[in-house]
């Protein structure tokens, strides 16, 4: 019997994996991304805190009237933007990238692009 890959899975082994290594301080915090299949989410963390100190998705009321009839990598484009201008209303200019696990490309890349035009270094 042919057994299917559970690819969620290997995402968090591979998340796991990078997290011993990456951690987000109150100088420079965390970007976390997650990804579910038709929505995007980021957030910034302080991982010494334990605190999130801005976050932002395709279903926050104001993005979500910015994505209508946009696709899913333009969506990614405008979360990141807008995480980057809370981010900067909050003085926080540089974060650590935490891709999650996902594959630096698609979604994951524009909604990272879309920080970075707006402001954010990393």
């Amino acid at each position: 019997m042919i057994n299917k890959i559970d690819k969620n899975s290997e995402r968090q082994v591979r998340h796991k994996r990078v997290r011993t290594k990456v951690s987000g301080t109150a100088e420079r915090p965390r970007l976390c991304v997650y990804r579910s299949l038709s929505q995007i989410y980021a957030q910034i963390i302080d991982d010494k805190a334990g605190v999130t100190l801005v976050s932002c998705s395709t279903l926050d009321k104001d993005v979500k009237a910015l994505c209508q009839g946009k696709t899913k990598s333009e969506q990614a484009k405008i979360v990141g933007q807008t995480i980057a201008k809370r981010a900067l209303d909050k003085k926080i200019s540089e974060v650590v990238f935490d891709r999650g696990g996902y594959i630096y490309i698609g979604r994951v890349q524009a909604l990272a692009d879309g920080a970075r035009e707006a402001g954010l270094s990393f």
